[in-house]
């Protein structure tokens, strides 16, 4: 893997499984994450701002997220950028605090988080192909390359294609079982 090409590709297919996996992690089990709306857009100044740039998010319990406004003036701009985000969540505005409390999970929607975890996956693993794709074309591009070594990068290539794949697969098996659990 000493080849730039080589290099290149193993760190775009390292960020697709990466960004994968944040994806994953965006997907809630009823446990309380920050991560579940640090994300949300909410109107503030004049502009959009992520809210985990405008507040501050915590997890006082497992069914519970917390959010303080570094300015209480966007209380009512952060709930209904929550609202508008459809997370399913109903936010609370408590003082200088915002309240997230987690709905118990149904069956149906834990289902419906284990479909949306497999097309985040999907997408991850055609990102992967994609970054082979683009691998093995410039291998094939590459004319200071013989031919015996091009065969071996483009085996290289897709060992870290099926470890990239693999490493996704396995991801989604933990998700799916955490979505489940009860």
């Amino acid at each position: 893997m000493s080849h730039p090409i080589l290099t290149d590709m193993q760190a775009k297919m390292t960020k697709a499984v990466d960004h994968t996996l944040h994806e994953f992690s965006t997907i809630h089990t009823g446990k309380a994450t920050p991560t579940m709306v640090e994300s949300v857009m909410v109107e503030a100044y004049g502009s959009s701002m992520r809210l985990k740039e405008c507040a501050a998010i915590s997890t006082p319990d497992p069914r519970m997220i917390q959010i303080q406004p570094w300015d209480i003036s966007l209380a009512k701009a952060i709930e209904k950028g929550i609202q508008q985000a459809n997370l399913g969540f109903n936010p609370i505005v408590d003082g200088k605090l915002i309240r997230i409390p987690l709905p118990e999970m149904s069956r149906e929607r834990r289902q419906e988080f284990v479909k949306v975890a497999h097309k985040l996956a999907e997408e991850g693993r055609v990102h992967v192909r994609n970054v082979r794709r683009d691998a093995m074309d410039s291998l094939k591009k590459a004319d200071s390359l013989s031919e015996d070594d091009r065969k071996r990068h483009e085996k290289d290539v897709q060992t870290a294609t099926d470890s990239a794949i693999k490493d996704i697969n396995q991801h989604l098996a933990h998700k799916e079982q955490e979505l489940l659990a009860v």
